[in-house]
């Protein structure tokens, strides 16, 4: 348990850590491009940690008290009591006139507001890229259901739980389908308040979900599952199956005399046994063998204690997946493709929350990064990096969000005043900046309580 929560807090400070330094190293970047002087580049909010803080020419290079972000502290004339709380106080150096922030012509103070989401964006399609090129492009050729999970289904979707195993989609939402991959991404992704399924020899069934409500369409996506043969493709060290002398290879046929023709046979039969033991009959080799196995009891989403247990005995299916291997164009055509979608769920994300088809419940906070983080982690390290390149496109979204003490809001600030040719009031930008100050801190408040009602299964 203790290494459990050592590892997540390691890989979360990781994560975290690396995105925070690229999103802040873009402002840098740019400010010290247009000559701006920067007091502090910090890792952390607050004031400096004595003892991790370095002075390299002008600037100070720092870790500070609270984690939960970073800042690039430039040269003003103006202190921000907002700024002020998240950022500390400025060094006591005296800077030409011509080097601090507001001296700067406004698109070069636009550009050093947007530079940091650049960064992120850029730093998410590189990920993205650089994977599609390492590993291609890989997908389920598979359109036919092996089963329906009708415990799974939004209630809007119960009509599905009636289509029976062996059934093949034909398209959604009148777009023809050849991968599993394209259906559970045209469910996900669709833009149109339902979801339109074609079957092959069956009537289409139309299910009543809104484009926003991503939790529904989700568990629509996830309740059906392809059909996998039931040929064992992975043994986990140490798992039931390895004691009971599973091996790679083996097709099974019956459990506890229960013919089984797909692996969502056998899954139906194990997740409910957890500590019962189990006869199962295997074929290895052309020769029929029997034996005993005893599922352990796991939580359905590993890290989740709120999922249900359920019985495991630490198997895969063999691999029902082909790669398609991808050139640098094809990659660069992949990668991006895979940040414009990651993108556009991020905003119907924040689209569903201000209409009301997402719950506030659903907002996560830096417990819930950090246990998605190491549940990638133990995955393999492409898919911690896949993981990084969306949070990365995440904290690019965010803050765009026209809220002060965020980048947006400093843009919006920016483009008022290049409309009227003068900066607003300081008293009303402080105004704004507290305002801002405290939504952010609403919302981690909320995303807090969430993770943490979570960490207790509530």
């Amino acid at each position: 348990m203790i290494g459990n929560v050592l590892f997540t807090v390691v890989i979360l400070a990781v994560v975290l850590g690396v995105l925070v330094l690229v999103h802040e190293f873009g402002h840098y970047v740019a400010a010290k491009s247009f000559g701006v002087w920067v007091h502090r580049f910090a890792i952390g909010f607050g004031k400096p940690i004595p003892g991790l803080s370095f002075r390299q020419g002008e600037t100070e290079w720092a870790i500070a008290w609270l984690p939960l972000g970073g800042y690039v502290k430039m040269a003003s004339r103006e202190t921000e009591p907002a700024s002020s709380v998240l950022e500390g106080s400025a060094g006591t150096e005296i800077v030409p006139p011509d080097r601090v922030f507001e001296a700067k012509p406004v698109w070069q103070r636009m550009i050093i507001i947007l530079a940091g989401v650049t960064f992120n964006a850029v730093f998410a399609l590189v990920i993205f890229t650089g994977l599609a090129w390492k590993n291609g492009s890989r997908y389920d050729p598979t359109t036919t259901i092996g089963r329906v999970l009708a415990s799974e289904l939004p209630a809007a979707a119960s009509a599905m739980a009636s289509i029976p195993p062996g059934t093949r989609i034909v398209s959604v939402d009148k777009h023809p389908v050849t991968s599993w991959d394209d259906i559970t991404e045209r469910i996900a992704e669709g833009s149109d308040n339902q979801v339109d399924i074609a079957f092959a020899g069956r009537s289409d069934l139309v299910i009543p979900l809104h484009r926003d409500a991503l939790g529904e369409r989700a568990e629509l996506a996830t309740a059906i599952e392809p059909t996998q043969s039931p040929v064992i493709g992975q043994v986990g060290v140490g798992t039931p199956a390895q004691a009971a002398g599973l091996a790679v290879g083996d097709s099974l046929i019956a459990i506890d005399g229960a013919p089984i023709r797909s692996f969502a046979d056998a899954v139906e039969r194990i997740e409910p046994a957890a500590g019962r033991a189990l006869h199962l009959t295997v074929i290895r080799h052309g020769e029929q063998r029997d034996l005993t196995i005893t599922p352990k009891a796991e939580h359905q989403i590993p890290d989740d204690p709120s999922s249900p247990m359920v019985g495991r005995i630490g198997v895969a299916s063999r691999a029902r997946y082909l790669t398609k291997s991808l050139g640098p164009w094809g990659a660069l055509k992949a990668g991006t493709h895979a940040s414009v979608s990651s993108a556009g769920t991020i905003f119907r994300t924040l689209r569903g929350i201000a209409d009301g088809h997402v719950s506030s419940k659903e907002v996560g906070g830096p417990i819930l990064v950090g246990q998605m983080a190491a549940q990638e982690a133990r995955q393999g390290f492409d898919n911690l990096l896949a993981f990084i390149g969306l949070i990365s496109v995440n904290l690019a979204i965010v803050n765009l969000l026209p809220i002060p003490i965020l980048d947006g809001g400093a843009f919006l600030f920016l483009l008022v005043e290049g409309v009227i040719r003068r900066p607003l009031p300081t008293a009303i930008r402080e105004a704004f900046s507290m305002v801002g100050l405290a939504l952010v801190v609403l919302l981690m408040a909320i995303a807090f309580k969430n993770d943490i009602w979570r960490l207790f299964g509530r």
